[in-house]
């Protein structure tokens, strides 16, 4: 996907003007380009207790699941002045869960990876090898830099005379440079579709059910889009 940098940063500059700082007097503005191409903003907002101050990379995550959800792709973190900012230790967290390690950060010297920020990164993986309540469906090594990005599609198919579930992990459009779309990842097949479901979600956030009838479903993280409105299950 093509980044517009100087887009993100006057996003970033203009939501900076609206800044909530009265104690510390040090704007910040933060936009984020989302996987589908549209762009969420967020400034800092600080409080008399000072510990519970927002950031404004957390009112882009606020602004990304408000909006419909995805994935981060690329985010310009800028101060008072419109200089790229890096995002402290707390944010890079936020944005690790949120972009993974590919997403890009805006620096002086050039876009950072998060994989660079936040070296030997603390996720998901990380709960599951202890507490083994919710093991994650292994990911190739050769397709683990498109985790996060593209969509899952989970649909009925017949084997033995039996229904049975299976899914897809499909590229999209524009995702990495000169790339072109398709199939991923092919999955295996599943009597419950719970369990293709999980294996799509170990992918992307973006999981799509199509039953039988060719009716379309949101299974996918965060609330349906407007354009598959009705959630599965």
């Amino acid at each position: 996907m093509e980044i517009d940098w100087e887009r993100l940063r006057a996003a970033a500059v203009e939501v900076m003007r609206h800044a909530y700082v009265p104690y510390s007097k040090f704007p910040v503005g933060a936009a984020a380009l989302v996987d589908d191409g549209r762009v969420v903003v967020g400034c800092n907002v600080e409080n008399a207790a000072y510990g519970v101050v927002l950031c404004a990379e957390c009112g882009v995550v606020s602004s990304l699941h408000a909006s419909g959800g995805g994935r981060l792709v690329a985010l310009s973190c800028v101060d008072a002045t419109g200089e790229p900012l890096m995002p402290c230790g707390r944010c890079r967290q936020l944005l690790w869960e949120q972009g993974g390690p590919e997403c890009l950060i805006e620096a002086k010297g050039g876009p950072l990876r998060m994989a660079e920020l936040l070296p030997h990164a603390f996720d998901v993986a990380d709960l599951d090898a202890v507490t083994g309540e919710h093991p994650v469906p292994v990911v190739p090594d050769r397709l683990a830099a498109w985790r996060g990005r593209g969509t899952v599609f989970v649909h009925p198919d017949l084997s033995a005379g039996q229904q049975v579930w299976t899914a897809y992990w499909e590229r999209s459009a524009g995702d990495s440079e000169g790339a072109e779309t398709g199939v991923l990842e092919e999955g295996p097949t599943w009597d419950d579709p719970a369990e293709a479901i999980t294996w799509g979600l170990a992918r992307t956030p973006r999981v799509v059910v199509v039953d039988a009838s060719g009716t379309i479903f949101w299974a996918g993280e965060g609330e349906p889009p407007l354009e598959i409105p009705v959630r599965w299950g």
